[in-house]
């Protein structure tokens, strides 16, 4: 019989020509052999232990290289939001300042200086009333964005609580099912209690505001809004969530702030839809987290965290450092963090403008919404996101009147619904109906091995029953790539129709 499980790197130690060599035991060796074994002068060399005796740069690079070949490419990864590429002066900048922490602020004012200006850009950009004073930070992306977000509004409610001599040991926060587990994470890390607001197709896959108000009560802390859902890039509705608000403080004389998770839309939406109320210019919106390394076109490790006002801060959050002779402020839950991302935005806000970021998203969404239309085209697939369709609202009629028109601009954002530059789509009903024995999650697969990552998944709980592919169209995405990337999907899906059963 058949062993039901080899382990590869004894059967690789078995089947070499010397076993009693030096570090051969089990699983704590790898291999240099090869072409490069000769010129590197290597041999093997400990896997999970350090080595007894070092190597030359040259042979660590080159071994750390070719494990890392085995990854897939980045530029080719359409399941992250993750951005890929930036131009070689800005990469140049970055490496000029990969050492500096940022955290070290008496010894690098001027890195500190274009954090708190990137600071005051973001939340112009974001529609900061004159009369409030912002205040945010660089943080290691959104993750850790929206746990200062979420502990802010904590501290907030907790110290309304005390001050109307209530309990305040059970406090709640509200978003939808379709949030990021970094949600969820803030809320189980710091003692929240986490009401999950159901999703389905009625609700377009996304938090409906009427639905969210069946779960606030005087514990809620807030409500988290995403600007930009991860399965169809759909933006939640900011406004209708506040005016509902509104009506319930009224009611009944309860508070309830809004922490906008914009972590990629905070990118997109000020560019692509300038018009549209989302963000500082809503009341209740009192902090917004975004990612740089998203639609902010810097490499990963950058998230933002800003506040309306200094006043929706709590001091208690506020660290004063007496450290290597300066006194510093900081409100970020690690201390140490790299500068070069931040630089890295700096970068791009110099190099783009606003124009250029408009640009990026208005490119982005074009490139999305001719996917999205040649998957629905094709006949195989129904496409579940909602940027290649035209808007509905008080001006859908107008805009359809000129969408029909010779002279409108039918690549402008304002005539589609709003939304990522993000497609994400599923098996049609009458390709299921005639094919039933073929599986969605087959063409993550067969898309992998022409290089393509495509990731297949279920959507949000109450909807788990519908299983997406989803590709996200970031600045290197180009038309081009799309065309490549349809043909692809068409013949992998017409491989699998001529499969027998």
């Amino acid at each position: 019989m058949l062993s039901k499980s080899v382990d590869a790197e004894e059967l690789l130690a078995k089947c070499k020509d010397v076993k009693h060599r030096k570090h051969s035991a089990k699983k704590t060796v790898r291999s240099s052999g090869g072409v490069y074994a000769a010129r590197l002068g290597q041999d093997d060399v400990p896997k999970y232990e350090i080595p007894t005796s070092g190597m030359s740069a040259k042979a660590a690079y080159q071994i750390i290289h070719d494990d890392l070949e085995l990854d897939g490419t980045p530029s080719l990864n359409f399941a992250s939001f993750v951005h890929t590429w930036m131009p070689p002066e800005g990469e140049k900048l970055m490496v000029e300042n990969m050492y500096k922490n940022l955290a070290d602020q008496d010894e690098y004012p001027a890195t500190v200086e274009v954090q708190e200006r990137c600071v005051s850009i973001i939340a112009n950009l974001w529609k900061k009333p004159k009369d409030c004073k912002a205040i945010g930070t660089a943080t290691g992306g959104s993750s850790e964005a929206i746990m200062l977000g979420g502990l802010a509004m904590k501290k907030r409610w907790q110290a309304d609580r005390q001050a109307a001599g209530k309990e305040n040991y059970h406090p709640n926060i509200v978003f939808g099912a379709n949030a990021q587990v970094a949600l969820e994470k803030f809320a189980r890390y710091f003692d929240v209690e986490m009401r999950l607001v159901p999703v389905d197709e009625s609700t377009r896959f996304c938090m409906s505001p009427k639905r969210a108000m069946e779960y606030i009560d005087e514990n809620t802390i807030g409500v988290m809004i995403i600007l930009g859902s991860t399965y169809t890039g759909v933006f939640e509705n900011v406004q209708e969530m506040s005016d509902l608000l509104d009506e319930y403080e009224t009611k009944t004389g309860q508070r309830v702030p809004i922490h906008v998770d914009a972590a990629s839309g905070g990118f997109i939406a000020p560019f692509a839809y300038p018009k549209y109320k989302w963000a500082f210019d809503v009341s209740r919106v009192q902090s917004i987290n975004t990612s740089g390394h998203k639609f902010g076109a810097t490499p990963v490790g950058l998230g933002w965290i800003i506040w309306k006002d200094v006043q929706y801060l709590p001091k208690e959050l506020i660290f004063e450092l007496h450290y290597l002779g300066s006194t510093e402020y900081s409100f970020n839950l690690n201390f140490s963090r790299p500068a070069a991302p931040v630089i890295a935005q700096m970068f791009n806000f110099l190099n783009l403008g606003f124009e250029g970021y408009q640009r990026l998203a208005r490119i982005d969404l074009i490139n999305a919404r001719i996917l999205s239309r040649a998957l629905e085209a094709c006949g195989y697939y129904k496409v579940v996101s909602e940027i290649h369709l035209p808007y509905e609202g008080s001006m859908a009629s107008t805009i359809g009147h000129a969408l029909e028109s010779a002279t409108t601009d039918a690549e402008d954002p304002q005539y589609y619904r709003r939304g990522l530059p993000v497609v994400s789509f599923r098996f049609s009903d009458e390709f299921k109906e005639e094919y039933p024995w073929v599986k969605q999650e087959w063409m993550q697969t067969l898309l992998r091995v022409k290089q393509w990552i495509v990731p297949n998944y279920a959507l949000p709980p109450n909807a788990q029953d519908i299983e997406i592919l989803r590709v996200v169209v970031r600045e290197n995405v180009s038309v081009e790539l799309v065309h490549k990337l349809i043909e692809d999907i068409v013949e992998a899906t017409q491989s699998l129709m001529s499969m027998s059963i």
